[in-house]
């Protein structure tokens, strides 16, 4: 390391406890996608302290701010990202009370390291040391869920589309980025680098229509809604051998609504389900099949059924430049404790908007630790504060300031060597080409013995 970034690892450190802090706040207050207000006030909050003022309002929550004055630099801006919602598990014994989430999902980690990063990368001798500029991002809904909210944000015209980082490209957020940062939580490791392909996926919420009857006295007069999710349910699973293997589709629901008591035939049943695959032509495929056995189902029980299509995340995409992280997280296993876990580049069947981002643009996405249990299980703790927390602003920090020093030198080349799959039309045309409503109306038959 030179003399800069050991005094960005001395200004970090310096601050740990105020850094740790910071993260344990976020994680016992966790809000939902596009409802993070307090989250967001307080990544304000730490900007304004380090002197920096803030674009807020951004996708209903979202924050950039930036370390030198917005268009004052020549040469690259380099994003440097934190998610800030969490997920409906309110059985997490730090599920916030007053919103039912919790961050099993590890993004306060991300906001924290990011905030840790900007103290150090506003000290004036590091920033000086900088080409081009860093903007710090707070971002929204990272994870697809609360569809029903979502989707009513949308037909509202609040929204355009479900993805936090998604709805920032749309809205031009990005326009000014040219190569992002990004981070995961990874129980179980130190940390390593993030640069797997990834799944993508469309989302679908699905309404059955039915007929309400007496579901003792007289089932024959009603239409069952439950009996067409159910049908619909056995359709898609008979779908699965028509997936190719190495598209690693993965078609996955729940039923969020129906039904209005035990001896009532349903009227009304509503699912929700992701597709997902590994390229977009795998899950476009897929969802075609989807709605294929919807459709079947509606038509064996005689419901009515709406189809609503939402644009999921686009697959991940690998970054063939990871010289800069790696010697980063190769200086930290000389420094110890910790050490670099080196088999994360396998293709992950999950799913997340940094794959939009790697769309348009290059992104040097890393992983840290600090966590036990399994993502998205009420069973995630925060194990080791100082590696969940800290070492995470040391690395977004120092991979920082290796990207953009000496005039941004390997920020540009790594700019340079980057194929992006799509523009930004061509990107945007692809996800509001996913979106749509197909209806298909009711056919009951005659009750018998009625005239």
């Amino acid at each position: 390391m030179d003399r800069i970034e050991e005094k960005i690892c001395q200004i970090i450190d310096s601050k740990k406890d105020e850094i740790m802090a910071f993260g344990r706040d976020i994680f016992c207050h966790a809000e939902l996608g596009y409802k993070e207000h307090r989250t967001s006030q307080k990544f304000v909050e730490e900007m304004e302290k380090l002197g920096l003022t803030c674009e807020t309002g951004l996708a209903i929550t979202g924050v950039k701010s930036y370390l030198k004055p917005k268009g004052s630099q020549e040469g690259p801006t380099l994003a440097v990202i934190g998610e800030m919602d969490a997920l409906p598990i309110p059985n997490h014994p730090d599920a916030w009370s007053e919103t039912g989430a919790s961050h099993c999902c590890g993004h306060n980690a991300q906001l924290t390291g990011v905030v840790g990063a900007a103290i150090a990368l506003c000290d004036p001798e590091v920033a000086q040391a900088m080409g081009g500029n860093l903007c710090f991002m707070a971002v929204p809904a990272e994870e697809f869920v609360d569809i029903e909210f979502k989707s009513q944000m949308m037909k509202d015209g609040k929204l355009g589309y479900g993805g936090g980082k998604c709805e920032l490209i749309r809205l031009g957020a990005f326009d000014d980025i040219q190569i992002a940062l990004g981070h995961h939580t990874f129980p179980g490791a130190d940390y390593g680098i993030y640069n797997s392909s990834s799944n993508g996926f469309v989302n679908k919420t699905v309404t059955f229509q039915g007929r309400s009857s007496h579901a003792a006295d007289a089932p024959h007069e009603g239409i069952d809604a439950l009996n067409a999710a159910t049908s619909a349910m056995v359709n898609i699973a008979l779908q699965q051998e028509s997936f190719r293997d190495e598209d690693t589709v993965r078609v996955h629901g729940f039923i969020s609504g129906g039904g209005t008591a035990v001896n009532v035939i349903a009227d009304h049943v509503t699912m929700q389900y992701s597709v997902r695959g590994k390229t977009p032509e795998a899950y476009l495929d897929a969802a075609k099949k989807v709605d294929r056995s919807l459709k079947a189902a509606a038509m064996a029980t005689g419901c009515g059924v709406t189809i609503e299509t939402m644009a999921g995340y686009m697959s991940g995409v690998v970054n063939p430049d990871t010289q800069v992280l790696e010697s980063v997280l190769q200086d930290l296993d000389a420094m110890g404790p910790y050490h670099h876990r080196r088999d994360m580049l396998t293709h992950a069947t999950g799913s997340d908007d940094f794959g939009d981002v790697a769309t348009l643009m290059p992104l040097v996405h890393f992983c840290t630790g600090g966590y036990v249990g399994n993502l998205h299980n009420p069973d995630v703790r925060v194990e080791d504060e100082y590696l969940a927390y800290v070492v995470t602003a040391k690395i977004f920090a120092l991979t920082a300031y290796r990207l953009m020093k000496n005039g941004a030198e390997k920020a540009k080349e790594n700019i340079e060597h980057y194929k992006a799959p799509m523009t930004k039309e061509e990107y945007l045309a692809f996800m509001d080409g996913m979106q749509r409503t197909e209806t298909v109306d009711p056919e009951p038959l005659p009750i018998v013995g009625k005239e």
